[in-house]
């Protein structure tokens, strides 16, 4: 595949252009848009840089990130802080992803998203207030392994790191999530399925395939 060099401001302002002419598959309101990468490529970066170009556009959107829907740490350590298995499959909270933040979406939806669900660092519920989407706003969720759970998205990009990079650029005391990783790739094929594929390894120097 033939990537293309290009700058983190030039790409969100590509990406947010391809948003503008986005319909959502199913006929509702709401394109959703996912941004699929490990913590290390800075998924959660880029969707905020879309989210600052389409404001101007008069186009609304939200930004949502996975890391606001982990599970609480009884059931996410449950086998221990470095679990590979637990963290590929039991860290994040996808049935709350389906009900607070993709379903509002859906056709006849209300358009009412929770932004986040669980602070891991208190371990207790946010409490945070539903955020009211406008018809024709986008959500923007990021975070890693999104492109397994078959979430309705209507545009997929994938942040691509090369084990090396991956490897370099999360913390030492992550680096027991590497496998999972390794997982995700070969089960799933990120950088395969998704519409839009973003190479990071140089953080001064994304290519695409756009």
């Amino acid at each position: 595949m033939r990537l293309e060099a290009i700058t983190w401001d030039r790409l969100g302002d590509l990406l947010a252009e391809r948003l503008l002419d986005l319909k959502p598959a199913d006929g509702g309101s709401w394109p959703r848009v996912a941004i699929d990468g490990a913590p290390a490529a800075r998924p959660g970066d880029l969707a905020e840089r879309v989210a600052e170009v389409l404001r101007p556009h008069g186009r609304p959107s939200l930004v949502v990130g996975t890391e606001g829907f982990l599970r609480p740490a009884s059931l996410r350590l449950e086998y221990g802080h470095q679990d590979v298995e637990a963290y590929y499959n039991g860290w994040f909270d996808t049935a709350a992803l389906w009900r607070e933040v993709l379903g509002p979406l859906d056709p006849g939806g209300d358009g009412h998203v929770l932004p986040d669900l669980w602070d891991p660092a208190t371990d207790r519920a946010t409490r945070s207030p539903y955020v009211p989407l406008p018809p024709g706003g986008f959500l923007l969720l990021h975070g890693p392994f999104l492109l397994r759970h078959w979430f309705p998205f209507d545009l997929t990009v994938h942040l691509l790191l090369t084990p090396g990079a991956l490897r370099r650029r999360t913390p030492e005391a992550d680096q027991w999530t590497l496998p999972a990783f390794e997982r995700y790739a070969a089960e799933t094929d990120p950088a395969g399925t998704a519409d839009i594929l973003v190479r990071a390894d140089d953080p001064r120097r994304p290519a695409w395939n756009g």
